[in-house]
């Protein structure tokens, strides 16, 4: 552009230099002006595409049997996670002294008795379910299938958006020694996936391990379960052998559990459906 003018100049007179110059300028500067307008409109532009981002609400979880082997770890997991959480089972508040216990609200209730479950259930956004037992076939039926029916049925008339199942794992020959136990699981597997479609998740654990209290005793079942969980957990053409098949399945930690349950119960991109022992160790880590 310089090079052009100095030209222009030296082929005109003074007068007709300055009118070239001024000229040349004005047009320069409407070229700067523009290239500026231009980055500043596309910077405008990109501001107004920030989306106005919110902070995540803290939605309300209750755990049905939340003061058990595997209901207090979840409890704790979700406590971390700065949830508010509820929990609700037939000996009401924990024994456990440790200080997340304290950020947890203690429902005593029997799911047995549906209506003692219902105003619990207000302003609850999901639910897990950790309420199962042994016992005689029927026994055993009641409490896996009966009582965790109940509490599906009363989550959906409340609008609970999630709820998380702990079922278990098929064992083969073993589901028919335990029938009550495995019928009452399949039978609230069946309404949960009926009642929330698109909610309703179903975890399959096999043999869940950790430091389990009874009474006073502290059993560490890990120094069982986790070298077996090492092992099994890449030997999963083991369980296709008929009949003990089935007793390949790995161990999984009850932190493991914990973690991919309250993720399933809050996480609203969590796929609904069964998620068996290998989801579950490949999602808790």
């Amino acid at each position: 552009m310089k090079t052009i003018v100095s030209r222009l100049l030296h082929s005109h007179s003074q007068a007709s230099r300055q009118r070239l110059y001024t000229m040349a300028l004005s047009r320069n500067g409407r070229l700067l002006s523009t290239d500026s307008n231009r980055k500043n409109d596309s910077f405008k532009a990109k501001e107004a595409e920030i989306p106005d981002v919110k902070p995540p609400s803290v939605e309300k979880l209750l755990v049905l049997g939340g003061n058990g082997f595997v209901g207090s770890h979840i409890c704790r997991e979700a406590i971390e996670r700065g949830l508010t959480v509820s929990s609700l089972s037939r000996s009401g508040r924990s024994f456990l002294q440790d200080s997340w216990a304290d950020n947890v609200v203690w429902h005593q209730g029997d799911l047995l008795s549906p209506d003692s479950l219902k105003h619990k259930l207000t302003g609850v956004y999901s639910v897990i379910s950790c309420v199962g037992g042994f016992g005689s076939n029927s026994h055993m039926y009641k409490i896996n299938g009966t009582a965790n029916l109940n509490a599906v049925r009363a989550a959906a008339e409340q609008g609970v958006k999630r709820f998380a199942y702990i079922s278990a794992a098929d064992f083969g020959f073993i589901n028919y020694i335990l029938r009550g136990y495995y019928e009452g699981k399949r039978a609230t597997e069946k309404e949960l996936t009926t009642k929330l479609p698109y909610g309703g998740v179903i975890l399959r654990p096999g043999f869940i391990h950790g430091t389990r209290r009874v009474g006073r005793m502290k059993l560490p079942l890990s120094i069982i379960g986790d070298p077996l969980e090492m092992i099994l957990q890449h030997a999963k053409l083991l369980t296709q052998i008929p009949l003990i098949g089935p007793l390949f399945i790995p161990p999984v930690s009850v932190t493991s559990v914990a973690k991919v349950a309250v993720t399933a119960a809050t996480d609203s991109a969590f796929p609904p459906g069964i998620v068996d022992v290998y989801s579950i160790l490949q999602r808790s880590q």
